[in-house]
């Protein structure tokens, strides 16, 4: 096969894969005659107990006369009420990834000491080896930033020169070494994208020790690298609310299962990269913003509610947008009454709207937020309640702070990567054996036959 041609998708591999498709198709009310909780989860959403966790907790229900019962859900980072901690930094005047970053490795909120600590460790760790920006990331950059970002990730494993030391100081060192740089090494990604695969300018900025981590990341990206403050205080939102989301969402359960295996800090990591990059993770606020803009385009009038009422029925339907028959940004695993991360959010965004003129497209976020969880029940057999999620705000909030789109899941794990570090130092802490969850093999059993034998 000629060189050019081994990415071609070939009639071949398609009549293999569907070979592969009829020997790993497992019939569904299989799940049920053995009780297997599919995704580790119940019928109801409820998650399959596989671990203890102190780093964080989800709240979707109360207890009331001895009935568990939906309720407006809560978020805990370490015990402390997330809504309280946004409270806290606004209150204040200052930004919070920085202290929800210590609050999630250390375990607790930061003094005025231990809060001048961490903003002067992440600084110092703000800066990539040298010349790995021009021997790694603009070199064969790729178009997608998720990849990049782990391949820069296993990339520093061979600059490390105690790079599969597990012990608790050297983990520590590696982790915060990585919250630094992920925002560094995103942007940087992006500005090699941009640059390779769009012919654009080539703008690299460093990271200025004085800015805190969501005004770096503006900073490093914008040509001017001017912002304003309500741009960085919303980013800096984002930030805080997407650090950390309980050990059993998909990346995080993914650090413990790699981490069990005795791997290093890079390995770990790069798994969970892997985990948030897929769409039903770390990918839903893009396929959210593109949604909005489909439906802008097929609606006449962004105040009808009969009119955007269709348009979310044909979602449903899969008649619109990607015919996949999913409102992006509607829905939750847990969740149900209300998700408190967009509740924080959707505040904010108003003011974000008003500040970019964009408050027609704000209004429309509110009515489908309103209208959507009405048209699910209608058109769907749903045995809990339907409601916005944090990714439906935090793409609008994306566009309108400019960001591309290609930066939407990075950003993500540039606030996830607190958690995912607290989470691997944790299962190193406490871990004593490997993480295997047992599968029920249905396959019959089948003679061996000669090759000459078989059809």
């Amino acid at each position: 096969m000629a060189q050019e041609n081994i990415f071609n998708i070939t009639p071949e591999l398609v009549e293999l894969s569907e070979l592969c498709r009829t020997h790993n198709r497992i019939e569904k009310d299989l799940y049920t005659r053995y009780d297997v909780k599919r995704g580790l989860r119940d019928i109801n959403g409820k998650g399959v107990l596989a671990g203890l966790t102190e780093i964080s907790e989800i709240c979707s229900s109360k207890v009331v006369n001895g009935e568990s019962r939906p309720c407006d859900g809560k978020l805990y980072y370490r015990g402390v009420d997330v809504e309280d901690i946004v409270r806290g930094f606004i209150h204040d005047d200052r930004f919070g990834f920085e202290e929800v970053v210590y609050l999630l490795m250390f375990g607790q909120l930061p003094n005025e000491q231990q809060f001048t600590q961490i903003n002067r460790l992440l600084a110092e760790y703000r800066h990539l080896p040298h010349y790995f920006t021009r021997d790694v990331i603009l070199k064969a950059p790729s178009k997608d930033m998720m990849n990049a970002l782990a391949r820069s990730v296993l990339t520093l494993y061979s600059y490390d020169p105690n790079a599969d030391d597990t012990s608790l100081p050297n983990v520590l060192r590696q982790c915060l070494q990585l919250i630094a740089l992920f925002p560094v090494i995103s942007v940087y990604s992006y500005q090699a994208y941009n640059h390779y695969h769009r012919n654009r300018s080539l703008i690299i900025h460093a990271p200025q020790k004085n800015l805190s981590t969501a005004e770096n990341i503006l900073y490093m990206l914008r040509p001017d690298s001017k912002y304003t403050k309500l741009e960085a205080k919303l980013l800096d939102m984002s930030l805080v609310l997407h650090a950390e989301h309980g050990g059993g969402n998909n990346s995080s359960f993914t650090t413990h299962v790699v981490t069990s295996s005795g791997t290093d800090t890079y390995s770990a990591i790069a798994a969970a990269l892997g985990s948030l990059k897929g769409p039903k993770h770390g990918g839903a606020n893009i396929k959210v913003v593109k949604m909005f803009e489909d439906m802008q385009a097929n609606i006449t009038d962004y105040e009808d509610e009969d009119e955007v009422r269709g348009y979310l029925a044909k979602l449903l339907h899969g008649e619109a947008f990607d015919h996949s028959g999913l409102i992006y940004g509607m829905g939750h695993a847990v969740y149900s009454i209300s998700d408190p991360r967009a509740r924080v959010f959707k505040g904010f965004v108003e003011k974000l709207s008003e500040e970019k003129g964009r408050m027609d497209e704000f209004r429309l976020y509110s009515m489908v937020e309103r209208l959507a969880p009405e048209v699910i029940a209608q058109e769907r057999r749903i045995y809990k309640g339907v409601s916005a999620n944090v990714d439906f705000y935090s793409g609008f909030v994306y566009s309108m702070l400019d960001l591309p789109d290609k930066l939407y899941t990075p950003i993500f794990a540039i606030a996830r990567i607190a958690g995912w570090s607290a989470h691997r130092m944790e299962e190193l802490v406490n871990s004593g054996k490997i993480i295997r969850p047992a599968y029920l093999n249905v396959h019959d059993r089948v003679p061996y036959m000669d090759i000459a034998d078989r059809d």
